[in-house]
């Protein structure tokens, strides 16, 4: 079966101050857990952006000796998206957990009004500060810290617009109700209108409305971007097919999201955010670290994902979609590295 979609690794040069430090955590080198530890994990909504960060999350405890049914009980839970079983659910992990895992910015909110004698690490969460999870990035100040999911919103309205040039009405879809997607798509929207194009804004309270509303949104936009929102990444399969059907193209989101049903984007991987997550609490573990001192992460590597049945469903050359013209001097410059760190070993040899 042809492989859906295919994706360019890239590095963003606005990310190397998180890279920093992001690279001494990455070990990945089994460690002695000295103790058992309990982990609650508590996430918004069951989506493919947000299951991929709970499993890296997992799977880079694992890495680091924190295994399942050894050292390590989870005790997870999911608010399936209702925020009034939050609060009660972020209480109840509160008790009898040494740490919690909060996926998404309304999971992570919950659970840092009931969680304040722990650790609490986020994922998923797009500004911590505007949110009030923490006083700043580099000093959360408080008992919770982890890694968001912000956007580059900039090349990913530069990758719609190499897509589709001509296009000069843009529609934008997002569920006004999440902070994190407000402030995506006001950065979005301004940048737009830089560029002298007609934003389209089309929003949603949940799932229910998304039909009534792609329809009157494909009518009026020539494209369609959408930023990291939960609502609409867990309606992705009718979002995609409803813009399918008016041979529009979907730009922007999550990796997940564009796998799912959507043309491209130019994001982060979840399930690696996940992973850096829980290196960020084991090293925490290792050195004694006071949460409140453990400065916020993003995500350093950044891809391309092309979905190539969807550009073909949309009469789109997959091969003519390339990384935003922004990402490609740093790429490159990290290709000829590469080539020549493999020209020095070929000579070694």
């Amino acid at each position: 079966m042809k492989n859906p979609y295919r994706y360019l690794k890239t590095v963003l040069a606005a990310s190397m101050a998180a890279a920093s430090l992001v690279l001494p955590l990455a070990h990945t080198t089994q460690v002695e857990a000295q103790e058992a530890i309990k982990v609650g994990i508590l996430q918004y909504v069951e989506h493919d952006s947000l299951d991929a960060a709970r499993n890296g999350f997992i799977d880079g405890l694992a890495e680091a000796g924190y295994v399942e049914g050894d050292n390590l009980t989870l005790n997870y839970l999911n608010a399936g998206a209702d925020n009034a079983n939050l609060q009660s659910m972020a209480e109840t992990l509160g008790n009898g957990n040494d740490y919690v895992f909060a996926i998404a910015t309304p999971a992570a909110q919950s659970v840092a009004n009931a969680v304040t004698d722990i650790p609490v690490y986020f994922s998923a969460v797009t500004d911590p500060v505007d949110a009030g999870l923490v006083e700043s990035l580099e000093a959360p100040g408080k008992n919770i810290t982890g890694t968001i999911d912000a956007g580059p919103i900039k090349e990913q309205v530069d990758l719609l617009l190499s897509i589709e040039p001509e296009a000069e009405k843009i529609g934008i879809i997002y569920n006004s109700g999440e902070t994190n997607s407000q402030g995506e798509a006001n950065k979005a929207i301004e940048y737009l209108e830089e560029l002298g194009k007609e934003v389209v804004l089309a929003t949603v309270t949940s799932t229910n409305d998304i039909s009534q509303v792609m329809g009157t949104l494909v009518k009026e936009a020539d494209a369609i971007f959408t930023v990291t929102d939960n609502t609409i990444a867990s309606a992705m399969p009718l979002v995609g097919d409803l813009a399918k059907e008016a041979g529009l193209a979907i730009v922007g989101g999550s990796k997940d999201m564009i796998v799912e049903n959507g043309l491209a984007t130019y994001g982060l991987d979840y399930y690696e955010l996940g992973k850096q997550t829980a290196q960020m609490l084991v090293k925490q573990i290792e050195e004694g670290l006071d949460t409140a001192a453990i400065p916020v992460e993003s995500a350093a590597v950044l891809e391309l994902v092309v979905n190539e049945d969807y550009a073909e469903a949309i009469g789109i050359d997959p091969a003519s979609i390339q990384a935003p013209a922004s990402s490609n001097e740093e790429n490159n410059n990290e290709e000829s590295t590469a080539d020549q760190t493999s020209e020095e070993n070929e000579s070694a040899e």
